[in-house]
């Protein structure tokens, strides 16, 4: 790798000065660094400018921004972890320039990640793309929402509950750890369902082949009235939906790739994230 592309969270690294060293650690090894904030026209630019590698310096949400920015470029990402606990990030801040070295030296290896492609059907809305979860949960007041699932056009089950999430394999550490479901190696290919929160004793979460696709239908809420619920594409893009609209989500034909240096094994790596918690 010779030319790397820096994506800066300014609200984790405001005066840029974390980015600058890591640009004149690039420089002095005889490659080249190209700095931007993280905005979209930013990304658009890089597409086409022979970049081959994505620095992204911040947290998990600036790793997912930046993957669904630049999904259609086939530029890989390094997470350089600026934040607390990221389990996206392949390097700490310390081990940056160790990093830079191996990258350069092509001492890694790229892995390809699923993601996940959602469809409001019969609306205009084009298709959105996650890389961690799409989530239906509810928006303005406080109400218990009810939400249908359908697995290939199937009848599964009726939830009442805050919302439901369904993620690929590298979002299993997100939300949807969070909210109780698994934890599935990232590189895997299968489709997590998981309720938050739900009004019952019984509710688990169900883990679904990649081929399946989960349609998600806002029924009419309680007494009748008028649901308004929002879909959120990694939190960073979201679509109102209301009573009688259906999203379909399946396995996209995109993916994301994810630089990975290090030999440890998924369950050392994330031992070690437990215990940072």
């Amino acid at each position: 790798m010779k030319r790397f592309f820096l994506i800066t969270n300014e609200a984790k690294d405001p005066q840029w000065v974390f980015t600058n060293k890591i640009a004149d650690v690039i420089k002095h090894l005889g490659a080249e660094a190209v700095c931007v904030k993280n905005e979209r026209q930013a990304f658009m630019e890089a597409v086409g400018a022979q970049i081959d590698c994505a620095l992204v310096l911040g947290g998990d949400g600036t790793l997912l921004r930046a993957a669904r920015n630049l999904m259609d470029s086939g530029i890989p990402l390094l997470g350089i972890n600026l934040g607390t606990l990221g389990y996206l990030a392949e390097v700490e801040s310390a081990g940056a320039g160790e990093a830079i070295e191996r990258l350069i030296r092509d001492e890694y290896v790229r892995e390809e990640r699923m993601m996940l492609s959602g469809k409001v059907l019969a609306a205009r809305e084009e298709m959105q793309y996650a890389l961690n979860d799409i989530v239906i949960s509810r928006c303005g007041t406080l109400q218990i929402l009810n939400v249908r699932i359908y697995v290939n056009d199937q009848f599964l089950k009726d939830y009442c509950a805050d919302g439901v999430i369904v993620a690929a394999p590298t979002g299993s550490t997100g939300y949807n750890l969070s909210a109780g479901g698994p934890i599935v190696e990232p590189s895997a290919n299968l489709l997590l369902l998981t309720p938050i929160c739900p009004h019952t004793l019984n509710s688990r979460s169900i883990v679904f082949s990649p081929d399946d696709e989960i349609t998600v239908e806002i029924p009419p809420g309680k007494d009748g009235y008028e649901q308004v619920v929002e879909a959120n594409f990694d939190g960073s893009y979201k679509v109102t939906l209301r009573t009688g609209d259906r999203i379909r989500i399946r396995r996209a034909d995109k993916t994301t790739g994810i630089v990975r240096l290090h030999t440890e094994s998924f369950l050392a790596v994330l031992h070690k994230k437990m215990r940072e918690v």
